[in-house]
């Protein structure tokens, strides 16, 4: 059962591209040990695109105010590409210090409803008494 997803930025400078999501983007994380950080992203859509390739993936985030966006990056000192209407949805490109580039969108497409995720049936043990067995008496 598919519970989520987890998705993967390569970085060249991982540190800084982590200080960005959680300082700029406001994105909360866990260490999930050594300062191996995961954050939590807001519900998430895949789409599949036909290609002459296979092993090329995309990440963007979602927007719901792409100019707003756009002018919050700008206050920050962070550039961006100028918004552009694709019809699919509104798009900018900006640079992560680490050097990437990361794509946010405001869609103008369909959205489906985010999945609700069912908890997982957790094993109960069976609670084992820890006071010996009563013996049973026989009539004879």
């Amino acid at each position: 059962m598919i519970i989520g997803a987890h998705i993967m930025i390569q970085s060249r400078n991982d540190k800084a591209d982590q200080a960005f999501l959680t300082k700029v983007l406001g994105l909360s994380s866990v260490d999930a040990g050594n300062g191996f950080l995961i954050f939590a992203v807001p519900p998430a859509e895949v789409a599949v695109h036909g290609s002459d390739k296979n092993d090329t993936h995309e990440l963007f985030f979602m927007s719901d105010d792409i100019a707003g966006f756009v002018a919050d990056m700008k206050k920050r000192g962070i550039a961006c590409t100028p918004p552009a209407n694709r019809g699919w949805g509104t798009l900018t490109q900006l640079t992560l210090p680490g050097g990437g580039k990361l794509g946010v969108y405001q869609p103008h497409h369909k959205r489906p409803k985010a999945v609700a995720v069912k908890a997982a049936k957790k094993k109960v043990a069976k609670k084992v008494s820890k006071k010996p067995a009563k013996k049973s008496k026989k009539k004879k």
